[in-house]
């Protein structure tokens, strides 16, 4: 069984206009969160072994905020296929991570990630930024990870509901 934690990066600014898309930086209330969500990692003891990341500048501030406050110490693998990525570029990278791996968390982008975890769980559900999706995969390597895997979603949470929430009620 390895463990999948899925985030959407944190909220995004949008005042400059001429900047390109991928460079766009976190606004404060997005720092917030995402530092909020690092701490939700540690409180519920969900620390991961390794980060994989998105290039795109608000996902790679949302990794390092995250991890600051979870007091994560491991890797943050940045990976530039997640730009963009549909939930076959995210199982992609999955397959590439070295099996002693047990809790990997994978920072990216909306439509990609709420497919990823459709086609992963069964289940479609909507993620907000800075959302995280708790999943159980029945794999024992991550090479393993494909399609309609039948992994469980064990939980969503929000910044906005400050708490963690049963599957389902996100």
């Amino acid at each position: 069984m390895k463990t999948l934690l899925i985030v959407r990066h944190a909220k995004s600014s949008w005042k400059q206009d001429d900047i390109p898309d991928h460079d766009r930086p976190l606004k404060r209330r997005g720092k917030r969160d995402a530092r909020a969500l690092g701490l939700h990692l540690l409180e519920q003891e969900l620390i991961p072994q390794l980060i994989i990341c998105s290039t795109a500048k608000r996902a790679r501030q949302t990794a390092k905020l995250m991890a600051e406050a979870a007091g994560f110490e491991g890797e943050i693998a940045l990976e530039p296929t997640l730009y963009e990525a549909g939930p076959m570029g995210y199982i992609q990278a999955l397959q590439s991570i070295d099996e002693s791996y047990q809790r990997v968390l994978v920072v990216g982008h909306n439509p990609g990630l709420e497919v990823l975890l459709e086609v992963l769980t069964g289940e479609a559900h909507w993620l907000t930024t800075a959302a995280l999706a708790c999943i159980e995969l029945p794999i024992s390597a991550w090479p393993e990870t494909q399609e309609y895997v039948g992994g469980r979603l064990v939980s969503l949470w929000s910044p906005k509901q400050g708490q963690g929430n049963e599957a389902g009620t996100l």
